[in-house]
């Protein structure tokens, strides 16, 4: 019986040693790789011509480019219509950062058979061979999976005009760039954020200040008054935005939000096909703390409002806030993005459009003489209602300003 038992065990153990193995290959250099599985609901392909169907964001469908051919989204089952469900912050049990780069995983596509490596993070892309979806699972080992979507509304075509209207209103960017500078083909990216809600009691100490006028000699100046004040105030903050990717400049994404949130639907493989979208790499607990260093801004910029508006006063400000934090949920939402870059004497210069408002920002080359010429300008205009002895400073202040634009041009 004991040898029966040993048998058994042995013949488990292959069992799950096999199916093990059939999950994972070994990459060029020897770095063992997951094998993961593609989503059966992007797999599919249009059933007039074969060809391979993308989210087309103009109609919120499926649609093929090659017959034209268009498919609605199926609706989801009752218990998954609507939106994305605030989650309470204290019952979450995955919080931690992920690394990007740390992991890989090995897709075989099912249409060509080819092998594409992707970082781990990676949920979604096209097979680099034939174009095929490649749609993952949206959850990890250690991650959970997106709670909603803000699908593309803004497409390719709309994303190139955005940038042609954008880099037309950079006063300082030189005229070359702008007749010259094309974006690459644009990227449409699913980035990964999280939104927090969080009722807020915070007490403060401040000052406010009055000003009056005082005359000295043939001179009348203003003096501000100051006096202290202290109180409380409350605040609800509604889906406050944290990007919860490390891969990308947090000040540039800062340029093309904010995002209409509310408008996210439950998450489906369809809402990603033809983009590429990506898995979190900061965690909930690292975003939260960010949050609340946004949170804590808009704080003290209200609650200064708030005593100045109470105290009818010409100045106010805050010299120390406690905030308390309570009801905190949160969602893990993929956002929409177009990502191009496009080439200015030799340079790279990256650019964004969001995908559902339209929204741009970016880089641009900078034109040295047209800074020089509006600082220029700025000290004449200084100079019409100054004296003359301030004239001297000015031109020095001049020179300084361009040595330091001529070095920055040359970086």
């Amino acid at each position: 019986m004991k040898d029966i038992t040993q048998l058994q065990q042995r013949w488990l153990e292959d069992i799950v040693m096999g199916e093990r193995m059939a999950e994972m290959t070994m990459s060029a250099d020897g770095e063992e790789l997951r094998r993961e599985d593609t989503k059966k609901e992007t797999d599919r392909k249009c059933p007039c011509c074969g060809g391979v169907m993308d989210f087309d964001p103009a109609t919120g469908g499926l649609h093929c480019p090659y017959c034209d051919y268009r498919e609605k989204i199926e609706a989801a089952e009752a218990e998954d219509e609507g939106s994305a469900q605030e989650l309470d912050f204290t019952d979450a049990d995955r919080t931690e950062n992920c690394d990007w780069g740390a992991a890989k995983k090995i897709v075989i596509c099912k249409a060509c058979g080819a092998q594409s490596v992707y970082d781990e993070l990676q949920i979604a892309n096209e097979c680099p061979y034939c174009g095929s979806n490649q749609v993952m699972e949206e959850k990890g080992k250690e991650t959970m999976a997106p709670g909603g979507v803000v699908p593309f509304k803004v497409t390719a075509k709309e994303a190139a005009s955005r940038f042609a209207s954008w880099i037309r209103r950079k006063l300082f960017c030189p005229r070359a760039a702008k007749e010259s500078a094309k974006p690459g083909a644009f990227k449409g990216v699913y980035l990964p954020y999280w939104t927090f809600d969080a009722h807020t009691e915070s007490d403060y100490e401040g000052e406010y200040g009055i000003d009056r006028k005082v005359k000295r000699g043939d001179q009348v100046k203003t003096v501000t008054d100051w006096y202290p004040v202290r109180g409380h105030y409350r605040e609800d903050f509604d889906d406050e935005l944290v990007l919860a990717s490390a891969r990308y400049e947090e000040a540039l994404m800062r340029d093309v939000e904010p995002f209409n949130t509310a408008d996210n639907k439950k998450y489906k493989p369809e809402y990603a096909a033809g983009f590429i979208a990506e898995r979190y790499s900061i965690g909930l607990k690292d975003a939260w703390e960010r949050a609340k260093s946004f949170i804590k801004r808009k704080l003290e910029s209200n609650i200064e409002a708030k005593i100045a508006d109470e105290h009818r006063a010409d100045h106010a400000r805050v010299k120390r806030v406690n905030t308390s934090y309570r009801n905190v949920t949160y969602k893990y939402l993929l956002l929409p993005v177009w990502l191009s870059t496009y080439q200015f004497k030799g340079k790279t210069y990256h650019f964004m459009v969001n995908g559902q408002t339209g929204n741009a920002g970016g880089s641009t080359p900078l034109s040295a003489l047209r800074i020089a010429i509006a600082i220029v300008l700025v000290i004449a205009v200084f100079l019409l209602f100054s004296d003359y002895a301030a004239a001297g400073a000015a031109l020095a202040a001049v020179a300084a300003v361009m040595a330091v634009i001529c070095r920055i041009m040359k970086m």
